[in-house]
């Protein structure tokens, strides 16, 4: 059986954290070893890293039984990315990253790209420095003993903002460029999975509110995806698309299926989410070799949960890993070597250890000179008796009566006295101290007083802050937000229901009250 996750995982980081404050005393690579254990899966793809190859650390890109592989943003940093794990008996026998073929080394790189005359090189490149595709090739072997070619293409397809038209059209782009390249790797006889983000429900069912939403057919996300994907239940003379959702495969009518929720809203806690995450097969792959196709929805620590499929097929790990992966980079390609390496005896040329033996020679040799012109320059000892010499230890030593007699330039010591030339006596000292701690206190007294009036005078002035309103729907103090939309209204804050978002019909979600906040 072959076991394959796809994981958004919203900062390949974030979740690190969670693991190492659980349990302190493990490494990183500990706990990115734990993490890609829980998931249990022979292939792990994960989106959206938000690591840059100049923030990449050994822990994070190299872990014990896997072989990685890391797509990286060229543009920005923290910023998109994607990653795969295989575990070293999965090793693929080809790696590459992007779908143009532009990021490609020429060297253990997968092939095959179709005909892409529509797209200019800048646009190629665009498309593909964002980091967002990562194609493994691996060999696997069918219950019947065939072997057989299976090209993985981990994917972050782009959002599309709103606000943002360009994004729409680069998404759409991307879309284009995703769909040539696995036909073209159908054509050319290998198996393919697209699995990941991509950032479009496809159905009303994998959307918590499709019925409000306006045009929601018409998308154009959507009906890529109609010409992308085929039902099983279709009727004769309808599109049949090259690949199945493979979960909808297994669970055609499963509804609350969602991958993704809002984390400003809290809508995981009531389900209030979408289906973005998909393990999309070509026909021929799911018909005969899809077991099961699932959702991770109890697994945390990102604002998406893991999906995941199960084939009836062996994998046929390669023998070594190819030049993508991170172990080959050079900030970690001496972190792999045994430590036999360091223990074999190293064979010296004959006369590279002669002029070894002669320089070692004539370095003692010096030595020995440096030795006895530091014993010439030493000073010698002085003889007995003179003052130069060593004292003798009587020397140390004076008689008991010596230490009685008074210097002549001794003086006794002072007893202090009053400007009235009275002496100071402990007692008058202990008074003196006394009166000055009372009159410490009394100033310290005179200072609060006067402080806690001009406290309540300006409290009275300014009025304090107002109390914290409280919702109309369940009478219960609101939280406040900030408006992030550019607009008139940009930068202000208003007060809202501060239970997480879900269906309008359910009592125990938001509701519906709104309060602009008083301008400071």
């Amino acid at each position: 059986m072959l076991r394959i996750v796809s994981w958004n995982i919203n900062g390949l980081r974030s979740p690190l954290q969670g693991v190492v404050y659980q349990e302190p005393s493990n490494s990183a690579a500990m706990a990115m070893g734990r993490i890609l254990d829980e998931l249990d899966a022979d292939i792990i793809c994960l989106q959206e890293t938000k690591v840059t190859r100049d923030v990449l650390t050994e822990p994070l890109a190299i872990v014990e039984g896997y072989n990685s592989y890391f797509s990286f943003s060229r543009n920005r940093s923290g910023y998109s990315g994607v990653a795969t794990f295989c575990k070293d008996n999965t090793t693929p026998v080809a790696a590459e990253e992007g779908l143009s073929g532009l990021l490609a080394t020429q060297n253990g790189d997968v092939g095959c790209y179709g005909n892409m005359d529509e797209f200019t090189q800048d646009e190629l490149w665009a498309l593909d420095s964002e980091g967002r595709a990562l194609l493994t090739q691996h060999k696997i072997c069918t219950w019947e003993g065939k072997e057989r070619i299976l090209t993985i293409i981990n994917v972050y397809c782009p959002h599309a903002d709103s606000g943002k038209p360009e994004r729409l059209a680069f998404k759409m782009r991307f879309y284009r460029l995703l769909q040539i390249r696995a036909e073209a790797l159908l054509a050319a006889g290998s198996h393919v999975i697209i699995l990941g983000d991509l950032n479009t429900a496809h159905r009303p069912i994998d959307h918590w509110d499709a019925v409000n939403l306006e045009c929601f057919e018409d998308d154009p996300g959507r009906k890529w995806m109609d010409c992308l994907i085929s039902n099983l239940g279709y009727q004769a003379g309808s599109h049949v698309g090259p690949f199945i959702d493979s979960y909808r495969c297994f669970q055609p009518k499963q509804e609350g299926a969602f991958t993704c929720w809002s984390v400003v809203t809290g809508a995981r806690h009531l389900n209030y989410g979408s289906r973005l995450d998909y393990v999309l097969g070509d026909r021929t792959l799911v018909i005969d070799t899809f077991q099961a196709s699932f959702l991770l929805p109890e697994v945390m620590g990102s604002d998406h949960c893991p999906v995941g499929a199960v084939l009836s097929v062996s994998s046929v790990p390669a023998k070594q890993c190819p030049p993508l992966c991170t172990r080959f980079l050079p900030e970690f390609a001496g972190t792999q070597l045994k430590i036999l390496r360091f223990l074999v005896p190293l064979k010296q040329d004959p006369a590279l250890e002669q002029s070894a033996l002669q320089l070692s020679s004539q370095t003692r040799v010096q030595t020995r000179k440096n030795k006895a012109c530091v014993r010439s320059a030493r000073p010698r000892p002085s003889q007995a008796g003179s003052s130069r010499g060593q004292k003798n230890l009587k020397s140390y030593f004076q008689p008991f009566s010596s230490r009685l007699q008074a210097s002549p330039d001794s003086e006794l010591p002072s007893v202090p006295l009053t400007p009235k030339g009275a002496l100071v006596t402990p007692k008058t000292l202990e008074v003196e101290v006394m009166a000055k701690v009372v009159e410490g206190q009394a100033k310290a007294l005179e200072t609060k007083d006067e402080k806690e009036v001009w406290t309540s005078f300006w409290k009275s002035v300014l009025g304090g802050p107002l109390p914290t309103p409280l919702c109309g729907g369940h009478k219960e103090p609101c939280v406040m937000r900030t408006v992030k939309k550019p607009g008139p209204n940009l930068g202000r804050r208003f007060y809202m229901c501060a239970r997480p978002q879900g269906p309008p019909t359910d009592p125990s979600s938001r509701c519906n009250f709104f309060l602009w906040s008083r301008p400071s």
